[in-house]
């Protein structure tokens, strides 16, 4: 059967994408966010998975207010990086695990979801930047990608419970998979931030902290809270964090926390990361 190797939450902010693409690295203001993803590149390097299966939602690129599926699988054998209005990045195609994602599909299908199968899809900052950060910008990517989107644009958004549902199903979809592939699970989005209304321009870097510390070792509470308490806590945008429940539920109920980072730039997002490894 595969194997999964690990799990990581990280941000998805598309200014980090600006700062990569501007050679900002090492400025004053990027490289205390930046070092804090050397860990995990090391990580990521040492154990050299296979698959990445990436859980991000779509920011109105490949679907818009008119089409919103709740949940997309992508299944394709390629994936090209969106035009998010400034031309496309200059980063490789990402090369689609169809084989395992069509596995997946079935699975789900099985286990009583119903994603959106998509046999042709650009990929945004949601799934870019959390690629660039843990595998770097290298001439070609040194895994293939399984992309899951999920609606947290337009309400109804799912719950966190049926986001760590989907991952105990992501989980059992692995390792019923025939091969000896190691898989990584990339949960995406957040940390605190709400971009619109009143709120405009929130963070909530104590709640983040929390987060970041809490996430693997006790994550009861981040599944039972409501959809409007994530908006509550951490903003409209912020509800993006329902998506590291998947990783999180896909992993052992005892993990080890192998590194955590958080970065609250003077901007509007709270940014960081956690990288998890089951304690077995």
């Amino acid at each position: 059967m595969a194997e999964l190797i690990g799990g990581l939450g990280t941000s998805h902010v598309p200014s980090i994408a600006m700062a990569i693409d501007k050679g900002l690295r090492e400025s004053e203001e990027w490289k205390p966010f930046f070092d804090g993803y050397t860990p995990a590149q090391e990580w990521i390097a040492e154990k050299k998975p296979d698959i990445a299966v990436v859980i991000f939602n779509d920011h109105g690129n490949s679907f818009f207010l008119d089409r919103v599926p709740t949940l997309a699988l992508g299944v394709a054998d390629e994936y090209r990086p969106a035009d998010e209005g400034w031309g496309p990045r200059p980063i490789p195609t990402f090369e689609g695990a169809s084989e395992f994602a069509w596995h997946l599909a079935d699975r789900m299908v099985e286990g009583h979801f119903d994603p959106m199968l998509c046999r042709e899809l650009d990929v945004d900052h949601g799934m870019q930047v959390p690629m660039e950060l843990v595998f770097g910008r290298p001439e070609a990517w040194p895994v293939k990608v399984v992309p899951i989107l999920v609606n947290t644009i337009q309400y109804p958004i799912p719950t966190p419970q049926r986001m760590w549902e989907l991952g105990e199903l992501l989980r059992q979809a692995i390792e019923s998979y025939p091969t000896d592939e190691k898989v990584v699970v990339l949960g995406t989005g957040g940390l605190s931030h709400q971009l619109q209304g009143a709120r405009a321009g929130f963070i909530n870097p104590e709640a983040d902290r929390e987060w970041v510390a809490k996430i693997g070792a006790d994550p009861a509470r981040y599944r039972a809270m409501t959809r409007e308490e994530y908006i509550e806590e951490f903003g409209s945008e912020g509800a993006e964090l329902i998506m590291w429940l998947v990783m999180r539920g896909c992993m052992d109920a005892e993990v080890k926390t192998l590194h955590k980072h958080y970065f609250a730039p003077a901007s509007m997002t709270g940014a960081g990361m956690v990288l998890l490894e089951n304690a077995g």
